[in-house]
């Protein structure tokens, strides 16, 4: 298998899956779903969605099911991303080589689009019901999205990361905020592909160990790249972290200590992987793939 001509498909895969459930932009509120579509089409890894869909796989999945709860999880991303961006929060022109959300619709409809997209992965959650007959599998998937998303996961992580922008933070906060506003989402999208396909509990379990040592790696890459990456790869200026005084795992431990922390992750996250004894081999290549990422 030569894994980018894959990764590049199920990638494509995403893409058309998220399309599918954008809103349409017509009617009074037209504005509002312009600014929505922008950011959902700006690009981007769709690795959620893919890690999703491939977890879903390698425990038997088979249904349509998967699509609404990928193409939910990259709203719940994306208006993440637009509301980082806000001069509220890191004031980002750029992201993903394009002028933010905000520096394109203006700042209140930048906060207005965020809250549609978060909204909007729910109504879209909800058809899940309709594609399949296990709609027990459907209510549990949704609860984890929730749990992930809110105060005890992304939000929760988000809000102590601005209330310690510029100040000295310890290795148990910084890790604390890494795993809730980036491990958590990794977490919830594995965790729901293997809950509708049938994933007992002891494999859900397993599933979000490997999703927390992604998410922490994915995170802990991005710190890297921030100092030391190529910023038109990137598709946003370098030194962000710096620009808004926050502590990251470079500048706690420096750039090789966090290089040796992303590696031991990534290879504990195959470990775990690898223990379900199942088709994973994707699955780990990608994986181990996100810890030398250039973008």
């Amino acid at each position: 298998m030569d894994f980018q001509s894959e990764l590049d498909r199920r990638t494509r895969e995403a893409e058309e899956c998220i399309e599918a459930y954008l809103p349409l932009e017509e009617g009074f509120a037209r504005t509002a779903a312009q600014a929505v579509n922008y950011s959902m089409k700006a690009g981007g890894k769709r690795l959620r969605p893919v890690l999703m869909a491939e977890t879903y796989r390698i425990f038997g999945g088979s249904e349509e099911v998967i699509r609404p709860f990928m193409a939910a999880m990259e709203m719940i991303h994306t208006h993440s991303l637009i509301h980082d961006d806000l001069p509220a929060l890191d004031n980002d022109d750029y992201r993903r080589g394009k002028l933010t959300t905000h520096k394109v619709f203006g700042e209140a409809m930048g906060v207005l689009s965020g809250d549609v997209l978060l909204n909007l992965a729910y109504e879209t959650m909800l058809k899940g019901f309709s594609l399949t007959e296990r709609t027990d599998s459907v209510v549990r998937a949704m609860k984890v999205m929730a749990e992930k998303t809110g105060l005890n996961g992304m939000l929760g992580g988000q809000t102590v990361d601005v209330e310690n922008e510029g100040k000295p933070i310890d290795r148990n906060t910084l890790d604390f905020i890494y795993e809730k506003k980036t491990s958590a989402l990794l977490e919830a999208s594995m965790m729901t592909g293997a809950i509708l396909a049938g994933a007992d509990d002891r494999e859900i379990d397993t599933i979000c160990r490997a999703g927390r040592c992604v998410g922490l790696a994915f995170q802990i890459r991005d710190d890297i790249l921030d100092v030391a990456g190529d910023e038109k790869s990137l598709g946003k200026p370098l030194h962000s972290d710096e620009k808004n005084h926050k502590v990251t795992y470079v500048s706690l431990l420096g750039k090789e200590a966090a290089e040796e922390k992303t590696e031991a992750l990534s290879r504990e996250a195959v470990e775990v992987l690898l223990g379900l004894h199942r088709d994973s081999a994707f699955l780990c290549s990608l994986v181990l793939s996100l810890s030398g990422r250039s973008r």
